[in-house]
């Protein structure tokens, strides 16, 4: 099993060959700042993911999530002035 080291600017740039390296059994390491951020590696034999819900099941439950809380800020105004720091 070899390994492929990524930067973020990589994987974006080479996502195709990032998938090829995992098909064929590779890790592949993900890099910030010249750190090891994480590491995608191929399921073992057999190995199956939890079962994820249909989306629009999922969905739906993002969307009560939504409905059943405030919002944090009184308009769109005061979300950008806040997300543009000037809050």
């Amino acid at each position: 099993m070899a390994t492929i080291t990524l930067t973020a600017k990589e994987l974006k740039n080479r996502t195709g060959d990032a998938f090829r390296a995992i098909g064929r059994g590779d890790r592949v390491v993900l890099t910030r700042r010249g750190k090891a951020l994480a590491v995608i590696v191929p399921l073992a034999e057999g190995e199956e993911l939890p079962d994820l819900p249909p989306y629009a099941e999922a969905w739906a439950e993002i969307e009560a999530a939504l409905a059943s809380s405030a919002p944090a800020f009184a308009s769109l105004d005061e979300a950008m002035a806040r997300s543009r720091r000037r809050a």
